[in-house]
């Protein structure tokens, strides 16, 4: 029974997981594709930088949006992994203390 309730927990983390991976890739596509090919035009009218906007996002913006979907990743996950009771911060070992004994 120990074995099922751990698999159900493992489904869950997993599902939950998923899901948010789907949420910010979905964001990173609408981003990268969008906004860097189909709103090109519309975002033409406007300068950033000295650059068009549709320019300038579709060479750097959608490489910044990237690196910011990794920081929210991570943050995200940490909160999962607290929330499914998985997380390494929890444990209280100190690794340095497992010297030589």
């Amino acid at each position: 029974m120990d074995k099922n309730n751990g698999s159900k927990a493992d489904t869950g983390y997993w599902l939950a997981n998923l899901r948010l991976l789907g949420v910010l890739l979905s964001i990173w596509f609408i981003v990268s594709f969008g906004f860097g090919i189909l709103l090109v035009d519309e975002l033409n009218q406007f300068s950033f930088f000295g650059f068009k906007l549709g320019f300038w996002w579709a060479q750097q913006g959608s490489i910044y949006m990237f690196v910011a979907l990794i920081f929210a990743y991570i943050h995200l996950v940490q909160k999962l992994d607290r929330k499914f009771g998985v997380s390494d911060e929890d444990e209280d070992e100190d690794p340095s203390a497992q010297g030589d004994a």
